[in-house]
Formats: C-alpha cells, structure tokens, sequence
C-alpha cells in the first residue's frame, strides 16, 4: 500500500526548489535580519498552509515570488539579527519541504518536531 502524500508529486521538484531557494534568498539578501526568525515565520504561515493544501497558485510561485506573496500575506518584516550563511538556508527549507510531502504532515507540525529537539 502506498501511502498518502500531501500533494501530487507534479509539484514536488518545485516546492522543495524555491523553498530551499526563499530561505537562501532571504538569508542573502539581508545578512542583518534573523534567518531563523524568518524560518519559523514562514513555516507556520498561511502562506506554507496554502502549499500543504496543494493550492496551485501558491504551489506554482518562484522564491521571489514566495517572498513577495508571503510578505504582503502575513503583514511580516523581517527581525534585526544574523542571518544564516553558507549552503544551510537552503538545506533547510529543501529538507522542511521534502519532509513535509513525505509524511503529509503540516509545516507547522514539521517546525515544532525541529523546535522540540
């Protein structure tokens, strides 16, 4: 029996892309704000609920695209600190989604398993 996932695999290749894409993009395009911050903002989001849920329109947007929706969507700014550095930003947010569609489970729960540890 093949279990379920959380969305059609269609989509897989790209979330787990401009996923890991957003969390590098953000992390270098301000080395002054809080990557992590950033991270457990977006994971909890409505913007990643719509990408859990396989909404097309939010499933199809390019990382500067996320950015854009996820910025005007949740009213966010960023947060004064250090960002991330290096390739971990963008293992981060490829591993968060992949995980996600593997286990079906919501981003929100796949942040606070991370959180918890």
């Amino acid at each position: 029996m093949r279990m379920m996932r959380a969305y059609s695999d269609v989509y897989l290749g790209d979330v787990v892309e401009n996923q890991g894409k957003l969390f590098d993009y953000v992390a270098n395009t301000y080395p002054d704000k809080d990557t992590e911050d950033f991270i457990n903002a977006y994971m909890t989001s409505k913007t990643r609920q719509s990408i859990d849920q396989a909404k097309a329109y939010v499933n199809t947007m390019d990382a500067k695209e996320l950015w854009e929706y996820f910025k005007e969507t949740e009213h966010y700014s960023l947060k004064q600190g250090k960002a991330m550095e290096g390739f971990i930003p963008n293992w981060i947010g490829e591993f968060y989604a992949y995980y996600q569609w593997y286990y079906n489970i919501p981003s929100a729960e796949v942040n606070q398993k991370i959180l918890d540890k």
